[in-house]
C-alpha cells in the first residue's frame, strides 16, 4: 500500500518536471535557455518516473530496463546539450538579453586535421 503512495508521488513528480520543461521551452527568449531547460528538468523527470515503473513492477527486467535507460539518459543528454551549444554558437544563434560577455567569441575551436590525427 505504501509503495503505491511512493510511486505516484515519484509518477507526479516526474511530470511536474517534465511539464516545467515543456514550459521552459516555449517560454524561455534564447536556444541556450530552452537547452538548459529541457536536459535539465526532462531528465529528472523522466528517471523520477521511470523510478515509479520500478517500484510499481518489480520484475527484474523492468528494474534492468529502467537501470539503462537511466543510465542512457545520464550519459547522452550532457553530451546533447553541448553539441546543441556549440552548433547555436558556430552560427551565431542571437541570444536573448541579460548576456554580459561571449567568452568564446573570436576563438576558433575547430582543429587541424594533422592535430587531431595525434
Amino acid at each position: 500500500m505504501i509503495i503505491e503512495w511512493i510511486a505516484a508521488f515519484f509518477l507526479v513528480s516526474g511530470s511536474l518536471f517534465m511539464l516545467v520543461a515543456a514550459i521552459g521551452v516555449v517560454k524561455l527568449s534564447d536556444v541556450y535557455m530552452r537547452m538548459h531547460a529541457i536536459t535539465k528538468a526532462a531528465s529528472l523527470g523522466a528517471i523520477l518516473m521511470l523510478t515509479s515503473v520500478s517500484l510499481i513492477y518489480t520484475q527484474w527486467i523492468v528494474w534492468i530496463e529502467a537501470l539503462m535507460v537511466v543510465g542512457f539518459i545520464i550519459i547522452t543528454a550532457p553530451i546533447a546539450s553541448h553539441m546543441i551549444a556549440r552548433a547555436a554558437h558556430k552560427t551565431n544563434m542571437p541570444k536573448g538579453p541579460g548576456y554580459i560577455m561571449d567568452e568564446l567569441e573570436g576563438v576558433d575551436n575547430d582543429f587541424p586535421a594533422e592535430e587531431a590525427e595525434q
